[in-house]
């Protein structure tokens, strides 16, 4: 009936009235505890190293909201949330560090929470979507934000969104009973009658304080999952390009009117509940899409027993691994009585936190590739709970935030409309997989409620996968591209491993490009050594491949280098012991440094390019000796192609720049950027890499920076000087080298490429251009301060024009040196185990006193206009080359996204000596030409670095 809006107003003053005349005591702050900052309970802790590492996103915001029918008084509303928060300290704490350890500390009660009242003409979804998402700042609190979307005069949408670290499902139903007594009280004007609810500090210390009593529990489910892995989802091969917008998808299948009493008689019948059945059907569901008899599925569990748990605001969850052996084709019955007592076997050690559980289990809790043992869940979901305010009528409203706590759950609908459903993470599961298992999965259940003698194998759906370690690694490879339709690697016997793929188009991926997706996903012994194309993959009647239709690749004979003996005795000489021609370096002994020395050996005696990062990526005799092989043939090709050499002196033109280093991923760019404006350029380069120098209208001198004679010689021929090469690993030789180019400049602006390492080790996390340098430097840091402090004492000295020293950090950029770096240098430790699929651990924030972790970095191009715009204005001093800042977390969730793995990334309390990198760089004197141009962003530079062009 509709209501008259002037008196409805007056309803309203006259409640706002008798409430001011009351003075009610609801709003005021409750006695405060001063007990100090509290340990995370458990379930705490994984949420705030989630919300860290910068990869929680939304997925722990919890929002709450009800469609309100009649006259809702918000004031009354904003009272009552005030109450709330005031009460329960949990609503208004805030988590930093205390020491070592994560903490959780109360802060003074708000005097007034905002309600934010929107006019809306629709339902207002997106509205209550976008406000459900909004991130939360442990760092500063969680205080739920209120939302009230106004359909029209007596039709309101309440959202309240809470964060997951404070509240879990059974809160809820308290907060929303307590929300109608404190807006019921503030509504007449008087205090609310609600007892001292207990504190969730409280019981965070008791958890802590009773951990030793764990110890009977974590054996128990140390025997329990031995030998448990985690469920082999059929991963995309390729991650959706909308993934980020859209990382998690929820499908919603009705249920007939009799599934549910059906699937409750045959729990009746098997002394098992709903949840159990519905338990039973998710374990048949993951078993027909993975192939697997041996899983564990988790379900929540809950920590509130007893009179001192009443009434308890705060995360009271713990997840139980729940592990079922399927063998034996069982009926369907037949497995609800072995889920019914895997799951009473869980509920008897449940106060056993999962991730004391995933602690004592170490590496074993982990699959191959990281992923974490639960990573599928199955539910009950009943009616959800909705604010009842007193004097209106109210109904849920289900607001989504679009992402997933796992990779998969599978939950069962009980209210007034049953349904199926299935909620997937887009990463885990291609959108066609996870449609097809939305539908059988409500098929399934269907079927078991008319037949529950039904076996496995006869449910609904697609028919069970092969377990993923029945075959090759390289064939699952093979099977995940998008473009192949069949696939087989045959056991090689003694002879080489083979691979055969049917395309699922004409025009796909030719077999050169299939080995390369390989090589980007496999280890080098599980790549094949030939993938061979065929129009169908020969089949006998069993479905089975027959080995004896299959074609034998041809595979080219690799003729033996004439390196090779020479190769490996410089293996022996450095390593101690002679290698077989296939016997990885790293598994000898070998390690960074050794690389470059072996590097430099190879070098000098064959006169050939050669680097340790070449090494580092060959890695056996055979391949170092076949890149030596193909570094001679290019340097023969590029000087018979190269004219004949100037017959006039050099430098005859005015202006001339020389370059060392252009033949390096910084020296490179300069080189471009030189040549581009037209300058007269000079590159110094070894008589191995002068064919290297390809930019136009460059002039290549023969010269090394251990040859001082021919630096002086290539300064005293030169108008002005950038020197941007550098050994990395011998800071004697880098020192020696500018004594010898300072000696010989005498006139013209002198820039250096230098490093932020000479600043070494600042105590501020902030760091300005000239900044004294703080012990402890590296011999690398040291080594650049040194040749700075050589440049500029005696720059503006006996006619010497102006100096810059160019401080740089990490370098990124399109070009093969920089790539190698990236993968083998200071982030190498990231991409190799994201490459790997290997787990990744980053420092926690907080670790040595330190809140922030990550690396500087720079766009070759941008570090090149900075140093070439330093010939015409010099610094006469100090200035850095930084292009931006990226975290640890950002860079490896930028990785993981390019390089398509499933590396599981933790906090550790440990930093590893390369991530030990904390600092932002001021960089002022040089930030117009370093203001990034398009395609210089972050991650399409990594994009352009991560290539498969010969990896």
């Amino acid at each position: 009936m509709a209501t008259d809006p002037s008196a409805l107003q007056e309803e309203l003053l006259r409640r706002a009235r008798a409430r001011a005349a009351r003075r009610p005591a609801a709003t005021a702050p409750a006695a405060a505890r001063d007990l100090g900052p509290a340990p995370l309970s458990h379930a705490q802790r994984r949420m705030w190293l989630m919300e860290r590492l910068g990869r929680s996103g939304a997925q722990y915001n919890v929002p709450f909201a009800t469609r309100l029918s009649g006259p809702l008084d918000v004031a009354a509303l904003g009272t009552a949330l005030t109450a709330l928060v005031s009460r329960h300290e949990i609503l208004r704490t805030r988590y930093g560090r205390h020491g070592e350890e994560p903490c959780q500390e109360a802060v003074a009660a708000p005097r007034k929470i905002a309600v934010d009242v929107v006019e809306t003409d629709g339902d207002g979804t997106a509205l209550l979507a976008e406000e459900a998402r909004r991130p939360f700042d442990l760092a500063v609190g969680t205080v739920p934000r209120a939302l009230v979307l106004r359909h029209g005069p007596q039709d309101h949408t309440v959202l309240l969104t809470f964060h997951h670290i404070a509240i879990d499902g059974g809160s809820l139903e308290t907060v929303a009973h307590e929300l109608a007594e404190l807006y019921e009280a503030a509504v007449d004007g008087r205090s609310p009658a609600l007892p001292e609810p207990p504190q969730y500090a409280d019981f965070a210390r008791r958890e802590h304080t009773d951990a030793a009593r764990l110890d009977e529990g974590l054996a128990h489910w140390a025997r329990r999952l031995t030998g448990a892995a985690p469920a082999r989802l059929p991963r995309p091969a390729v991650v959706p390009a909308d993934v980020a917008a859209q990382p998690a998808a929820t499908r919603t299948t009705p249920l007939g009117e009799n599934v549910l009493p059906a699937l409750r008689e045959l729990g009746r019948q098997r002394r098992a509940t709903v949840f159990t059945v519905a338990l039973a059907a998710a374990f048949a569901a993951l078993h027909r899409l993975t192939g697997e008899e041996d899983l564990v599925i988790g379900c929540a569990s809950t920590h509130r027993e007893g009179q001192a748990m009443r009434g308890l605001v705060g995360l009271c969850v713990n997840t139980l691994p729940v592990r079922v052996d399927l063998s034996g084709d069982p009926g369907f019955a037949t497995l609800v009585e072995r889920v019914r007592d895997a799951l009473l076997d869980a509920q008897q050690h449940r106060e056993v936190p999962f991730d004391l559980i995933l602690e004592r289990l170490g590496a074993t809790a982990r699959g191959e590739d990281g992923t974490a043992l639960v990573r599928v869940t199955s539910d009950v979901l009943g009616e959800q709970t909705a604010l009842r305010l007193p004097g209106l009528s109210a109904r849920p409203v289900e607001v989504g935030v679009g992402e997933a706590k796992f990779d998969l759950t599978f939950a069962l609908v009980d209210d007034d409309a049953p349904a199926s459903l299935v909620q997937y993470g887009r990463t885990a599961l291609d959108d066609e997989t996870g449609r097809n298992l939305s539908a059988s999965f409500a098929e399934l259940l269907a079927a078991v409620a008319a037949d529950p003698e039904l076996r496995l194998s006869r449910l609904p759906g697609d028919a069970p996968r092969p377990p993923a370690d029945a075959g090759h690694p390289a064939e699952a490879q093979l099977l995940a591209h998008p473009d192949v339709a069949d696939a087989h690697v045959p056991d090689p016997g003694d002879g080489p491993l083979l691979g055969y793929a049917v395309l699922a188009r004409t025009g796909g991926p030719s077999p050169v490009q299939l080995r390369a997706h390989l090589r980007r996903t496999l280890p080098r012994d599980l790549v094949p050594a030939a993938v061979t194309l065929l129009d169908t993959m020969p089949r006998g009647a069993d479905g089975a491949v027959d080995a004896d239709r299959l074609p034998m690749a041809r595979i080219p004979a690799r003729p033996q280098s004439r390196h090779l003996e020479a190769v490996t005795k410089a293996f022996a000489g450095l390593l101690g012991q002679s290698p077989a021609p296939d016997d990885d370096f790293f598994a000898l002994g070998g390690h960074s440094l050794a690389a470059v020395q072996l590097a430099e050996r190879l070098r000098t005696t064959h006169k050939v390019a050669m680097v340790g990062l070449d090494i580092m990526q060959s890695r056996t005799p055979r391949a170092v000796a076949a890149l030596l092989d193909t570094r001679e043939a290019e340097r023969a090709a590029a000087l018979a192609a190269a004219p004949p050499p100037a017959a006039h002196p050099r430098r005859t033109r005015k202006g001339t720049v020389l370059v060392t280093g252009g033949t390096g991923g910084v020296g490179a760019f300069v080189l471009r950027e030189l040549a581009a404006q037209g300058r007269p350029v000079l590159a110094l380069a070894r008589p191995e890499s002068a064919h290297l120098v390809t930019a136009d209208g460059i002039e290549v001198i023969e010269g090394d920076l251990s040859d001082l004679g021919s630096l002086r010689a290539a300064v005293e021929g030169a108008d002005a000087v950038i020197h941007a090469a550098c050994t990395f690993t011998r800071p004697e030789v880098d020192v020696a080298a500018m004594e010898a180019m300072v000696d010989a400049w005498r006139g013209g602006p002198f820039v250096f490429v230098s490093s932020v390492d000479a600043y070494g080790h600042p105590s501020a996390a902030q760091v300005a251009e000239e900044s004294p340098s703080q012990h402890p430097l590296s011999a690398y840091g040291q080594a650049k301060l040194d040749c700075e402090r050589l440049l500029l004492r005696a720059a503006g000295t006996e006619g010497r024009g102006g100096a810059s020293a160019v401080r740089s950090p990490i370098v990124w950029g399109a070009h093969d040196r920089l790539r190698d770096q990236l993968r083998w240098g200071a982030t190498g430790l990231l991409y190799q185990a994201a490459a790997k699929g290997e787990p990744i651990s980053l420092p926690a924030p907080g670790t040595g006193g330190h809140d922030w972790y990550g690396a500087p970095w720079v766009h070759a191009a941008a570090l090149a206009r900075a140093v070439t715009s330093c010939l015409d204005a010099p610094v006469h001093g100090v200035a850095n080359a930084v292009g931006g800042h990226v975290a640890w977390s950002d860079l490896t969730a930028e990785l993981l996204t390019l390089l398509n793995s499933d590396s599981v990334v933790t906090l550790d309390e440990t930093v590893h000596p390369d991530l030990n990198h904390r600092w932002h760089y001021r960089a002022d004197r040089l930030s117009e030409a370093l203001r990034p141009r398009p395609d210089e962003d972050l991650h399409t530079v990594l994009a352009a670095m991560i290539t498969p062009e010969g990896r």
